[in-house]
C-alpha cells in the first residue's frame, strides 16, 4: 500500500464510526461545542466522547478552542465542512418513519432551509444557486466561478467577500442531492440573507425559518 493510501485509508476510519459520524454532522453547524453536549447528542459517556473527539483533533477533522477552563472543539473548516455534507449526501437514504407532527415538521424544516457550516442550505440553498446560474452570475462551464456579472450583483446588495478562500464552491446538498453554493459567495449570502432578516434560525438545529426565499435576493 502506498503512503497516500494508507493516509487517506486512516483519515477514512476516523468517520466510520457511528458515534464520530453524528459528531461531525452536528458540527455542520458551524458551532463551538463543548464535550458535555456531544456526549449528551450522541448518548455515550463523557469519558468515551472525550476519546472520541482526541482522536478527531488528532486527526485534523475538528479543532479545539479553549476559553478559561472549558473546552470547545469545531469542525476544521469550511473544506471540511463540504466534505462531510458531500459524503452524507452520497450515503444510501433509507426511508425515516415519522410517527408524530413535531418530528414531520422537523424534517420538513430540515429539508427546506437550514445551514451547512456557514452558507445555505437545503431546497433553499439549492434554488439559490439555481436563480443565480440562470442571471448568469455563476458560471459552470469550467469548473463554477463568479461571473463579473455575479461580482457587480454581490456589490449592489453591499457584500463584500471574506478573503483567503475561493470565491464560490460547489457543496452537494444532503437532502436535494444537487450543489448548493458554498466558498466566500456562500458564506457571504447567508450571513447576509441572516442580518437582513430574510431567514432566521429555527431553536434546537441547523434549520431555518424562510422569510423571503430567494425573492428576498431579487429573483
Amino acid at each position: 500500500m502506498s503512503a497516500e493510501g494508507e493516509e487517506l485509508a486512516g483519515w477514512a476510519r476516523m468517520l466510520a464510526d457511528g458515534t464520530r459520524a453524528t459528531v461531525c454532522l452536528a458540527l455542520l453547524d458551524g458551532r463551538a461545542w463543548t464535550a458535555t453536549e456531544l456526549a449528551k447528542l450522541a448518548k455515550v459517556s463523557r469519558p468515551t466522547i472525550s476519546e472520541h473527539l482526541n482522536l478527531l483533533v488528532g486527526g485534523g477533522l475538528l479543532t479545539e478552542v479553549r476559553q478559561g477552563r472549558h473546552r470547545y472543539v469545531k469542525l476544521a473548516g469550511p473544506d471540511t465542512a463540504e466534505l462531510l455534507e458531500g459524503l452524507a449526501a452520497l450515503a444510501p437514504r433509507r426511508t425515516e418513519v415519522v410517527n408524530s407532527l413535531a418530528a414531520h415538521s422537523k424534517r420538513d424544516a430540515f429539508a427546506r432551509a437550514r445551514t451547512c457550516y456557514d452558507h445555505l442550505a437545503g431546497k433553499l440553498g439549492v434554488t439559490l444557486a439555481d436563480a443565480m446560474t440562470e442571471r448568469g452570475l455563476v458560471d459552470w462551464s469550467e469548473g463554477i466561478s463568479l461571473t463579473p456579472k455575479g461580482q457587480a450583483w454581490l456589490e449592489d446588495l453591499g457584500i463584500e467577500l471574506q478573503r483567503g478562500r475561493p470565491a464560490v464552491r460547489s457543496c452537494l446538498d444532503v437532502t436535494e442531492r444537487r450543489p448548493h453554493l458554498a466558498g466566500a459567495v456562500g458564506a457571504a449570502l447567508c450571513e447576509h440573507a441572516l442580518r437582513e432578516g430574510w431567514v432566521t434560525h429555527i431553536p434546537g438545529g441547523r434549520a431555518l425559518r424562510v422569510n423571503g426565499a430567494v425573492q428576498a435576493f431579487g429573483f
